[in-house]
């Protein structure tokens, strides 16, 4: 075998378990896709209803936010497998604060918590004990260039990404000892339905263009690298970082 394929065996996925939530479409369904690709038996994990026969991965419907459903499938996939080694969470929402009435704000401020921060902290704590059995696993958490910046209009999103930011360091000190990684990926404007509003507008899809030094949006599958690296043995040293997939947005300087 040449340095370059022992090189390569530490990217591998193979003979790895993998959940991966929001994993019915954008983000998550790319990184499922891309980690069953790179040799891990994947589980994407998602509340739609989704019957796509063309993906590589297996496909569970489960609201995250319901804990004890998602506690009862990371446990059949565990009986199944003997191992969990990755869990990505991918499942987020947005919702933009339309107008400045405190019901509504406060109604956005729970409903954007109950899943972007609460639910991955349950994520986290629940698959990290069959990690631990194994005394190995690598925990990816998505968040956002929200999370470093003052993005307008969207106070609800911008606390939850800078929440789950530091959630992950957290994490990643308690899990340490039991050599568990927990990094995130920091996407920068990447073109999902997420952010289609922004991209179908002219003015603004300009805007966010303009912020990045690659003068284009991204699109789900430039997180792979990052999600495949994350989650090999080629990031045994790698932990409570913050790795940008940004188009080079957080280093841009001058307009």
């Amino acid at each position: 075998v040449s340095k370059l394929g022992r090189t390569m065996d530490l990217f591998s996925l193979k003979n790895k378990v993998a959940v991966v939530t929001g994993a019915s479409k954008g983000i998550g369904l790319a990184i499922a896709c891309g980690l069953e690709k790179a040799g891990a038996t994947v589980y994407g994990i998602a509340k739609t209803d989704f019957s796509n026969e063309m993906i590589p991965f297996n496909y569970l419907r489960c609201d995250i936010t319901q804990v004890a459903l998602f506690s009862d499938i990371v446990d059949e996939i565990y009986i199944k497998n003997s191992r969990i080694d990755i869990l990505i969470n991918a499942a987020g929402i947005t919702l933009p604060l339309k107008n400045s009435q405190l019901k509504q704000a406060q109604d956005n401020l729970k409903q954007t918590f109950d899943t972007n921060v609460f639910a991955p902290f349950n994520t986290m704590m629940i698959v990290s004990e069959y990690m631990k059995k194994k005394n190995y696993g690598s925990i990816i958490n998505i968040t956002s260039i929200a999370a470093e910046y003052g993005f307008p209009d969207n106070p609800s999103y911008v606390a939850s990404k800078g929440a789950l930011k530091m959630l992950t360091k957290a994490f990643a000190e308690d899990l340490a000892c039991y050599n568990i990684r927990v990094n995130n990926i920091v996407p920068g404007y990447i073109h999902t339905d997420m952010t289609n509003g922004s991209f179908v507008d002219p003015k603004l899809y300009k805007q966010r263009l303009n912020n990045t030094m690659m003068k284009r949006w991204g699109v789900p599958d430039d997180l792979l690298g990052a999600a495949i690296f994350l989650s090999s043995d080629a990031a045994s040293y790698v932990t409570g970082t913050d790795l940008f997939v940004d188009g080079g947005w957080s280093a841009k300087g001058m307009v």
